[in-house]
């Protein structure tokens, strides 16, 4: 945002013609990408257009393309679906649609251009940018604009923002839409699954992805789906018996319920076409016992409110979308908005194009291994990672234990602590190890509350919220006597803990403490897992996506209710100790105008100032408020101080009341995001363990490691796109112990746009208001006068 902010208080960009359209099929959290858009160009001055109906609007204009407002994309990024239209336009393949749509632009002083959508419909706004000129100069001649527009409107800017449930553009590690289709699998196979268990059944399920995988790879990962079919990699030729042998298996070993996942392009080896209704005759032909029904979810996965990946992805997009036109000069190639990590980053559109196009290319001539190369490192990891999981039975039982290892949970629950133990359970029981679950966190590591796991024993985890094995705060001081005295009798090799900042506590201790106890000199690993996401070392914790989910989900519930009372400005508190995450984050998904955080410090003045700007919002017409706190931002202004200031101050206008959400925000059931982070961490530590006891020599269950370096105590971490064993000792350094919470924390980046997007600064006309409505309370003494 910097280089753009330079200029916004001169008025550089004022008068810019800025349009948004939405192409192709849809996908949730498209509103909140466009939502971004009109609000960022609004705050940079720019005038700001829909076009409604995609290229179509485009072509056939008048009402189609239409000046956007601040207000007009208030109470819009919750809904699916996008609310300006999209339609396919046979007209815009021609030049003389073009020509049309150009004329259009022209005269409405139009030439940047946010074109959302999937790979299509960003080539044929490529197409449209290299036209231009041309287009232009014919529209001159033609005597259809002036000279004047001509040399004006000479250039047109587009940068593309990909928005598809599929998941398959090139260069993106995420597309708009795919969390919220995600979520809809998700939903749909929880759902299944307790008719499935109840009568034994199989289900295969269809799901969308006619050219792409990536909705089958991860769906099958996070739903422990027992087969899955997708275009990019086929099954063996000798499918059939395959899939036939994992299902008898799978019931040999006690499972009551599978699930086959094929998506709507599958294909073999061959390239024909695997379809439901192919599995379903392959498995009635060939297993008698078996019950199958199949599912075909269709359009479903498009539909519902969109996900807070989705919401926060969008705005994100959209308002980097915006920037990169400002700052686009003629000539330069046009851009797509793409998400790398955690960054949001700007590449080559047609570059991007291409290496889609690639992957097709590489389908079509059976190169089935470049095809899954080419859709990038996250898929091909999570379809690893699904292979691996896969090929491990549970009848699989080794005779002979190659190490003993022992998983526990540390601090307070969080979805997708269950999913990483049942990961690691099953990875290091298919490899040989034994794994022992230790009960009630470290009180139950003292009292011996050790569990010999069974695959069995971990059957349905994936989805479930909260703790099975049971965490506690407590951390290791003054016990660790009696934990040296388990780790000998139960001959424990290596330790996993799971949690927040508390079990992040617990492995530094224990490695610190290796000097005095040898028993401690074993590799110890520890995975983040906490809805306040306050971990070092980390970007993402496992639940805290589950957790914005949940508050996102209320406050969608609280602005409805809003709507209905009118002019009702709500108070929400969220948890998160004094790390601000959840409070940013939700109030970014939720649409919230103000966020108060302990790490950005607030002073009554502050608070004074977001009364003005709420009763100049009430004024113009908006129904609602919504105000997010972080549970400690500050001890003095607490929910019930700042309900009762917005109630007193602002009660010409608007009333105000008060939500505290307390645990119910750690959620019931984990999001796919927390499932599949919770998943690849399970593995991705049982595979670290294996190499640290195999680099230490030990090749067996009775041997005693003496692991004494700084690397092989280690947290495992996302920092951008990339898996990071950082060594517990280094990370000391990193946090601020006092207040729980990281010294540097990437998020805090995104709070300029809350503002932004909230109205709090603006550099065009509506800014008078601010000011008239300031000075009418003062003059009706509704507010206090500063002193």
């Amino acid at each position: 945002m910097e280089p753009a902010s330079k200029f916004v208080e001169c008025g550089f960009y004022k008068g810019r013609g800025l349009a948004v359209f939405t192409s192709g099929g849809d996908s949730q959290g498209m509103n909140a990408c466009v939502r971004a858009v009109v609000r960022m160009g609004i705050y940079l001055g720019c005038k700001v257009f829909f076009i409604r109906e995609g290229y179509q609007g485009m072509v056939d204009g008048g009402h189609f393309i239409e000046e956007a407002r601040w207000a007009s994309v208030s109470s819009i990024i919750q809904k699916g679906g996008t609310v300006i239209g999209s339609a396919r336009c046979k007209d815009f393949r021609e030049r003389a649609g073009r020509l049309k749509a150009a004329k259009n632009l022209v005269k409405k002083g139009i030439s940047n251009i946010v074109a959302i959508g999937g790979d299509g419909s960003l080539t044929g706004a490529n197409l449209f940018r290299e036209e231009w000129e041309s287009l232009v100069m014919e529209l001159h001649a033609n005597g259809e604009i002036t000279g004047d527009e001509a040399m004006k409107y000479n250039y047109l800017n587009i940068v593309g923002v990909v928005g598809s449930i599929d998941n398959d553009f090139s260069g993106t590690d995420m597309t708009i839409g795919t969390d919220s289709a995600l979520h809809r699998i998700v939903e749909a196979v929880d759902a299944i699954e307790s008719t499935a268990y109840s009568h034994q059944r199989t289900f295969i399920l269809e799901i969308m992805g006619r050219h792409c995988g990536w909705l089958g790879v991860v769906g099958g990962l996070i739903t422990a789906a027992d087969y899955i079919f997708i275009p990019e990699c086929p099954p063996p030729e000798n499918w059939e018996p395959d899939i036939c042998d994992a299902l008898s298996e799978a019931r040999a070993g006690g499972q009551r319920l599978n699930i086959i996942i094929v998506a709507e392009g599958a294909l073999d080896m061959k390239g024909n076409p695997i379809t439901v209704d192919i599995v379903k005759d392959v498995l009635e032909k060939n297993v008698k016992w078996l019950d199958a029904r199949v599912t075909v979810l269709g359009h479903i996965q498009r539909g519902g409110n969109p996900s807070a990946f989705d919401r926060i992805l969008g705005c994100r997009m959209g308002a980097d979308a915006v920037l990169a036109l400002m700052e686009a000069k003629i000539g330069d190639e046009a851009l797509v908005i793409a998400l790398e990590g955690n960054k949001i980053v700007r590449l080559p559109l047609m570059a991007c194009v291409n290496n889609t196009l690639a992957v097709a290319e590489a389908m079509g001539r059976g190169d089935w291994e470049s095809a899954t190369k080419l859709r990038g490192a996250p898929f091909l990891r999570n379809l690893n990672t699904y292979k691996m999981l896969s090929k491990a039975r549970p009848t699989i039982q080794l005779k002979n234990a190659r190490f003993i290892l022992a998983v526990m949970c540390v601090g307070a629950p969080a979805c997708g602590m269950n999913a990483a133990v049942c990961a690691f359970v099953r990875s290091c029981i298919y490899k040989g190890d034994v794994v022992y679950g230790i009960h009630d966190s470290v009180e139950g590591l003292c009292s011996g509350h050790f569990q010999r796991m069974h695959w069995s024993d971990v059957s349905g985890w994936v989805s479930l919220g909260g703790a099975m094995l049971g965490t506690k705060r407590t951390l290791p001081v003054d016990k660790y006597d009696k934990i040296a005295a388990r780790f000998q009798e139960y001959k424990i090799q290596g330790l996993l803990i799971i949690g927040g900042f508390e079990a992040f506590q617990t492995g530094l201790l224990l490695a610190k403490n290796r000097d005095k106890y040898p028993e401690f000199r074993i590799p110890l690993i520890v995975i983040p897992a906490t809805i306040s996401n306050n971990v070092p070392g980390t970007d993402f914790s496992a639940g805290s996506d589950t957790a914005l989910n949940e508050i996102t989900s209320i406050c969608d519930s609280i602005r409805q209710s809003a709507q209905g009372t009118k002019r009702r400005v709500f108070i929400v508190e969220t948890m998160g100790g004094y790390c601000g995450y959840l409070a940013t984050l939700a109030a970014m998904s939720g649409g919230a105008d103000a966020a108060y955080i302990f790490e950005e410090k607030f002073t009554i003045k502050d608070l004074e100032k977001d009364v003005y700007h709420m009763a100049s919002k009430m004024a113009d017409g908006v129904q609602r408020g919504l105000i997010i706190r972080n549970e400690k931002c500050n001890e003095n202004y607490n929910a019930d101080f700042m309900q009762r200031l917005y109630a007193e101050e602002g009660k010409a206008l608007f009333s105000a009341r008060m939500n505290i959400l307390g645990h119910m925000q750690q959620g019931v059931y984990a999001s796919p995001f927390d499932r599949n982070m919770g998943i690849k961490f399970g593995v991705e530590t049982s595979t670290w363990l294996e190499k640290q006891l195999q680099g230490l020599g030990i090749d067996g269950p009775d041997q005693r490691p003496n692991a004494t370096s700084d690397e092989s105590a280690c947290l495992l971490g996302v920092t951008k796109r990339k898996y990071n064993f950082a060594p517990l000792v280094e990370l000391e350094n990193e946090a601020d112990f006092k207040y729980r919470i990281p010294k540097k924390q990437w998020w805090l980046k995104l709070r300029p746009l809350l503002r932004i997007f909230a109205k709090h600064y603006t550099v065009y006309e509506e800014e008078g208001e601010y000011i008239q409505i300031e000075e009418r309370f003062r003059a009706e003494s509704v507010i206090a006068p500063k002193m």
